[in-house]
């Protein structure tokens, strides 16, 4: 396990253990604030990448687009499991199966619209 995931998991760890001593009530806040720190992670994990391939490849090497936005696709997978989480908690109690069947289908909607904008707007960007 490399460092960024060890921070990760220490951050989670912080978390789950706040989110037990202050109750559900507070459950929204300490998500956005997780996925903040995991934005940046994420961010700060690309960043050293293309840092690291600019040293290497001196810089003229052009990214290729699928390789050159991984960062992001993994964040947004990430960001849309953990927010999946309290949406199905807060569908299934309103409307049982079918408000459940509802928030899984916006959530692979918005995946899907995600993954597939690389494909609309093409590779030039």
């Amino acid at each position: 396990m490399d460092a960024h995931a060890r921070e990760l998991k220490k951050e989670l760890d912080a978390t789950l253990d706040a989110r037990r001593e202050l109750g559900p009530e507070y459950e929204a806040a300490l998500v956005d604030s997780f996925v903040e720190k995991v934005d940046t992670q994420v961010r700060r994990r690309l960043a050293e990448e293309r840092l690291s391939a600019a040293r290497v490849g001196g810089g003229d090497r052009r990214p290729d687009p699928a390789e050159g936005n991984f960062g992001e696709r993994f964040g947004f997978a990430i960001i849309t499991l953990v927010l999946a989480i309290p949406l199905s908690a807060i569908a299934a109690a309103q409307a049982d199966l079918a408000g459940l069947l509802v928030a899984w289908g916006g959530i692979l909607g918005v995946n899907f619209i995600h993954a597939t904008k690389h494909f609309r707007r093409g590779p030039a960007e």
